[in-house]
């Protein structure tokens, strides 16, 4: 089930062993329905029709269409969803999402997922490693503005460290399967979550409105950048802003 890396930089992992033991560390079981967002020629569509009772595998390349429809053709709970990943309607019914995406549509495609009116109940996604930290907040990692905004309703963590001689072709930076799933008790209400966003990217990109937030009055070092806040005190400050 090998092909060459498609456009935005995807890489294909080089055999079903691999997409197994991947599935081993994810809540995925025998009665999900479960989305493979651009599956390739299918081999972790593969893997997932031996785990579950329903599999949508996403694919947009005719060439890894045509692969795709052979290597299921005898698959009876598998469907196949010719379409632009940005472009797929989501359903309305509990669903999971494990795919290995085109690592250039990574934050595109994670927020989607996690705005989407139904979310999935929990995703995988492979990705680059940087990519993940920034999802993953620690005092490690750089948290960048989408691990901020997702926080609130999301808890992000690293699952496995995948090795380049997993993919074909192998890529050039490190990759992972990054695990998300949504809070039992969210920090703030869901109808919250646009102006939440929206409030985050704003003070993100203005230096000069960042350094208006009544940082210090919270407690919190008025010499760190927006990258280095933790999520709970972006929550704080949004709290305090709407209060006034």
């Amino acid at each position: 089930m090998k092909r060459r890396v498609a456009s935005h930089g995807q890489h294909f992992l080089r055999s079903p062993r691999v997409a197994a033991i991947l599935l081993g560390h994810s809540t995925i079981r025998r009665r999900d329905t479960v989305y493979d967002l651009g599956a390739g020629s299918g081999v972790i569509t593969s893997a997932l029709a031996r785990r579950c009772q329903q599999v949508v595998a996403v694919e947009n390349e005719p060439r890894a269409l045509d692969a795709l429809r052979r290597h299921t053709a005898a698959v009876p709970h598998v469907r196949i969803i010719a379409a632009d990943i940005r472009q797929l309607v989501l359903p309305t019914e509990p669903y999971k999402v494990f795919a290995n995406i085109p690592f250039a549509l990574s934050a595109d495609i994670v927020r989607m997922l996690t705005t989407a009116p139904t979310p999935p109940q929990a995703i995988y996604l492979i990705v680059q490693r940087q990519f993940a930290s920034k999802l993953v907040p620690s005092d490690r990692h750089f948290t960048a503005a989408l691990g901020a905004q997702l926080t609130p309703w999301w808890q992000a963590r690293i699952r496995y460290r995948l090795r380049r001689t997993d993919f074909t072709p192998p890529p050039a930076v490190d990759t992972v399967l990054l695990e998300l799933l949504p809070r039992t008790e969210p920090w703030l209400p869901h109808n919250q979550q646009t102006a939440y966003s929206q409030f985050v990217a704003q003070h993100y990109a203005e230096p000069r409105r960042f350094a208006a937030l009544p940082r210090a009055q919270l407690g919190i070092n008025p010499e760190r950048k927006p990258s280095e806040l933790q999520p709970k005190q972006w929550v704080q400050l949004y709290q305090a802003m709407q209060m006034k």
